[in-house]
């Protein structure tokens, strides 16, 4: 099996839902202009607040895809 190397991006996804959306609507967008995502990582977590409830969950993610030969 070879070595596998990747290319690692820095984004921000966001929901009003919940936090796991916030991920998956992160990765569904990453996926449109980077082919191969093979891991993901949470750097941080946070939420917007408006009128003292959270209006958004904000979750910022290094994504990792393969790089090709």
């Amino acid at each position: 099996m070879p070595e596998h190397v990747y290319e690692v991006i820095e984004i921000v996804g966001s929901s009003k839902t919940n936090i796991e959306d916030a991920v998956q609507n992160a990765l569904n967008r990453a996926a449109q202009t980077h082919e191969s995502i093979r891991w993901f990582q949470i750097v941080e977590t946070r939420g917007y607040v408006e009128n003292g409830k959270v209006a958004y969950w904000q979750v910022n993610l290094k994504i990792g895809s393969t790089i090709k030969n």
